[in-house]
């Protein structure tokens, strides 16, 4: 049986609905027949993106993760036993602090109220223990009869380690013994012993010891460094007894004219040595083939004239800039001047601020050292005139470098200093050169 054309195209039509009908109710639930907003979409997402991360593993097993997180706890409890450990030190350390301030202030306490200083200390009592104006007494002992040594100032009853009869502002006591051989031409230091030194149970001491000698010049008071020793460290003793033998060649005309410096000296591995006090002996009073034992009271340390320096400054203050100049230098020369060369260290410091040091280049040591060198410094804005300029002079060779002199220019620090530093303010852009001491 056929059908006309339209009759079939309208069946194929139907036909057609009927079958994109079925495929959306397959598609989407009868409860909603089309996504209805865009907040369903969503939902949608995010639901399929969770069961996507539920679905991952890691690609350890289950051994790897134990031991992951039990090295983990091992680590958080190693940092937590140092941590207790820090806390524990640092809590020792406060305790005993506290523990020493105690200390000091009983002992401080006890000292008052025993009439050893202070208010309570009767005014007889204070003038019989102030220090006489003897620096030291001395004992001539014949040296071929081996008697014992024997210092009138230290009494053989009193008990060198608890500082009987010193003072809280006493330096300390040396003891040492000389003896010159005028046969050999030689000058013996032994015996050296120091006791009642501040803060001796906490530190460690040395003893350097210098021979100087008198040079004329026109320079007053100039001093020559015939020879200088060291002795040996002891380390936190009351009574150090450093045990050392010092030895040199000296003549009978040079044995008037000297004089033998010790200096005690707190030892520093990391800083500079402080000095603790010195005493000086003159050698006019030592006699030939006799020992003679010394006993003093440390004094107040005191600097050597050896030489001069001829130093000029410029201020460039448009630059900022400060020019040092290095002319001349004049000091005694060595005994042995055989591969001895010298050079010079300049250090400058502005409010309490050092610069970078520069070096000069070597030179022979001679009576007269000519440098003619120049070193710029940076000077802070606006000008200030409180700078201070160090220069030190170092002798090198095959030993380590060892120090002849320092010279300081600084406001503060003397009068040529200080005329220096005025002329140098009053002469902008103008070098103004000046003698300067060199101390030891």
């Amino acid at each position: 049986m056929s059908l006309p054309v339209t009759s079939r195209s309208f069946l194929l039509l139907h036909l057609q609905r009927r079958w994109m009908g079925y495929v959306i109710q397959s598609t989407y639930p009868s409860s909603c027949t089309w996504p209805c907003n865009k907040e369903e979409q969503g939902m949608t997402e995010d639901s399929s993106i969770s069961l996507t991360l539920h679905s991952l593993q890691l690609p350890f097993s289950n051994t790897w993760k134990y031991g992951i997180l039990a090295i983990a706890i091992l680590l958080l409890l190693v940092a937590l036993t140092i941590l207790a450990c820090q806390v524990c030190q640092l809590q020792k350390r406060h305790r005993a602090r506290k523990k020493k301030k105690y200390h000091s202030e009983d002992r401080v306490r006890i000292r008052a109220g025993n009439g050893f200083w202070g208010k309570k200390m009767p005014p007889l009592l204070l003038d019989t223990s102030k220090p006489s104006n003897v620096d030291f007494k001395m004992t001539e002992l014949r040296a071929e009869l081996g008697e014992p040594h024997s210092c009138p100032s230290c009494s053989t009853t009193e008990d060198p380690s608890s500082d009987g009869g010193l003072l809280p502002s006493s330096r300390g006591k040396l003891k040492f013994s000389l003896l010159y051989r005028r046969e050999r031409c030689e000058l013996l230091v032994s015996s050296l012993e120091a006791w009642g030194l501040p803060g001796r149970g906490h530190a460690r001491s040395a003893v350097r010891v210098r021979l100087l000698q008198e040079v004329p010049s026109h320079i007053p008071g100039l001093q020559c460094v015939v020879q200088e020793w060291r002795s040996r460290v002891v380390k936190s003793c009351s009574r150090p007894a450093f045990g050392d033998h010092f030895v040199c060649s000296l003549r009978d005309a040079e044995v008037e004219k000297s004089t033998l410096k010790l200096e005690v000296q707190r030892f520093d591995k990391y800083s500079r040595n402080a000095a603790l006090g010195e005493v000086r002996v003159a050698l006019r009073e030592l006699k030939a083939s006799r020992s003679l034992a010394v006993c003093a009271e440390l004094q107040k340390t005191t600097k050597d004239i050896v030489g001069e320096v001829l130093v000029s400054l410029k201020c460039l203050p448009i630059s900022q800039r400060i020019e040092v100049g290095l002319l001349k230098a004049k000091t005694t020369p060595p005994r042995s001047t055989a591969g001895t060369n010298v050079y010079a260290r300049i250090d400058v410091s502005c409010r309490h601020h050092r610069q970078k040091h520069q070096k000069s280049r070597p030179r022979a040591h001679t009576p007269l050292i000519i440098f003619n060198e120049t070193f710029l410094f940076h000077m802070p804005e606006p000008p200030v005139w409180d700078c201070t300029v160090l220069v030190s002079i170092y002798q090198v060779g095959s030993d380590p470098r060892h120090l002849i002199g320092q010279a300081t220019v600084e406001k503060s620090r003397a009068r040529e200093a200080s005329d220096h530093w005025d002329l140098v303010k009053k002469s902008i852009q103008q070098p103004v050169a000046q003698w300067h001491p060199l101390l030891v």
